[in-house]
């Protein structure tokens, strides 16, 4: 145990308490309380609000009223506040330390992005106001759709997408209506590569279309001779990630786009990686007629949890008349959306949702791309590009990439092959970050990689805490070349749970808290 100046303990040489085979009687460890679920607190007839009783009124509910207690448990104020602070001592947070979950951007988003989208006349409109009293708000989705045109060199946008497999919908229907319109109806065939996103075939059949896999090559690349042998006047388009999944640019991008424009098919990029070449490279100008945009992802916004998001949807010229409404137009009347498939919008397929789109992620993307200016955009893209290449040179020695050969984008992705022997699983050493303090990366994904370890430290992290990171995963690294299997295999230690059946607590989650019955009195 290390000493300050004083005599106080400072930092301790032991990595902890349980470590050293001591456990607390509180269930507590140190300054993390332990906390039940909010159902076993008790005081179910307590609030910490008072509220006036309630006026009996006429029930058209005929005699489905409630007439017994809600079962909902009553805490007082401080008792509210202690139980939400303590669990979220429970969670990883971006705000604690580096977040790798690959594929997610889960990065630090500004907080002034966070402030200004809770100004009035932002945060407070609806939907069904009169759009001259939301003037501002159009005006902001126009600026919007400019700067998402501007940055993709494609001459139309659909906002109103709610995330990136909303936005895959989008631009696969209108892919379809621009064939239809074409008298090609028969193109009922999308070719997606083996490494592709879940979403994209699951789109794909999900409006219809047959979905045939596109073969990798060895260094992670869509392979041009698979893709040209499949290609035909029975398919529709073809779906390629640019950065791919394996976080490695597309090469062959540009003879991709001409292979599939010469079979009369469509180009559907998808956008979920934008983040690691905006600014950079124009997706346009590679030859893609579709691809979504995750504001949530790329223009800030945290979307764990499940959202809220948005999936705009750049379009080329060929397939801009096939947009969905509603449309931002600005004439002499000011700005105004475009609702009816008419005029300009009359080969549209409809629209993707019954309102616009989601306000305040236009806002905080908006806010985002106006804070970093074209050049700081472009650092963005940079920035992450740099941070997962360091992750990689760092880690090569003692894991296996798997694509050595050349950079990688923004994220380094790992397979297990240097596990092997020595008894720990990808999923083991995932568990054994937890320990350290650090989120797993994403695992087992993409499932072209075995053992995949797909690591995304974004453009958001210092170089110091990189190499914190990096740091931790070489000391277990080494652990697990060592032979400390029980390190590993009972992992994580320190967690408010320890490691769980995760197959069972898939098939059979426990959703609904009961109460334990009392233990009968001795005398009954």
């Amino acid at each position: 145990m290390s000493m300050n100046n004083v005599g106080r303990p400072t930092r301790p040489e032991a990595a902890n308490e349980e470590a050293e085979g001591f456990t607390s009687l509180s269930g507590g460890r140190g300054l993390l309380q332990d906390e039940p679920l909010i159902f076993e607190l008790g005081g179910w007839k307590k609030t910490g609000v008072d509220l006036p009783d309630a006026v009996p009124a006429d029930s058209a509910l005929a005699g489905l009223t409630r007439d017994d207690a809600i079962g909902l448990p009553g805490l007082s104020e401080p008792e509210a506040v202690r139980h939400y602070v303590r669990l979220s001592q429970k969670n990883h947070a971006i705000d604690l330390a580096l977040y790798p979950l690959g594929s997610c951007t889960m990065k630090h988003n500004p907080r002034l992005n966070e402030k200004v989208a809770r100004l009035p006349g932002l945060s407070d409109i609806h939907p069904l106001q009169p759009q001259s009293t939301v003037q501002g708000a159009i005006e902001l989705m126009d600026r919007l759709a400019h700067w998402l045109k501007t940055l993709t060199g494609m001459p139309a946008v659909a906002l109103s997408p709610k995330a990136g497999a909303h936005g895959e919908l989008c631009g696969l229907l209108a892919i379809r209506a621009a064939h239809e319109a074409a008298g090609n109806g028969h193109r009922k065939t999308v070719l997606a590569p083996t490494s592709a996103h879940g979403t994209n075939p699951a789109t794909a059949a999900f409006c219809g279309y047959t979905v045939v896999e596109i073969a990798q090559t060895d260094d992670g690349r869509v392979d041009l001779a698979d893709l040209e042998a499949k290609l035909g006047d029975h398919v529709a388009a073809i779906m390629v990630t640019n950065p791919n999944t394996c976080g490695l640019f597309e090469r062959d991008v540009v003879e991709i786009a001409r292979l599939t424009h010469a079979a009369g098919a469509y180009f559907y990029c998808d956008g979920a990686n934008f983040n690691a070449i905006v600014g950079r490279v124009r997706p346009g100008d590679l030859g893609v007629d579709a691809m979504h945009i995750n504001l949530h992802k790329t223009f800030s916004t945290p979307h764990g949890g499940g959202g809220p998001g948005a999936g705009p949807v750049v379009l080329s010229e060929a397939l801009a008349p096939f947009a969905p409404t509603p449309w931002v137009v600005h004439d002499d009347g000011g700005y105004r959306l475009v609702e009816e498939a008419e005029g300009v919008a009359a080969q549209a397929f409809g629209r993707m949702s019954a309102f616009h789109g989601q306000m305040g992620m236009y806002v905080r993307a908006y806010a985002y791309m106006l804070s970093h200016g074209a050049d700081g955009l472009r650092q963005v893209a940079e920035d992450a590009v740099l941070n997962a290449n360091y992750v990689k040179a760092r880690l090569s020695d003692l894991m296996s990439p798997a694509f050595p050969e050349g950079p990688c984008m923004h994220e380094a992705l790992f397979d297990d092959a240097w596990l092997e022997g020595t008894g720990v699983t990808t999923l083991d050493f995932a568990k054994a970050m937890i320990d350290e303090g650090f989120h797993p990366m994403t695992m087992y994904f993409p499932l072209v990689v075995h053992g995949a370890m797909l690591i995304e430290p974004t453009e958001t992290e210092s170089k110091a805490e990189l190499d914190r990171f990096v740091d931790a995963l070489r000391l277990l690294a080494q652990a697990a070349e060592a032979g400390e299997v029980a390190r590993f295999k009972n992992a994580p230690h320190l967690a408010p749970l320890k490691r769980l059946d995760e197959t069972l607590a898939a098939r059979k989650p426990k959703l609904k808290w009961k109460p334990v019955a009392p233990a009968p009195l001795a005398a009954e």
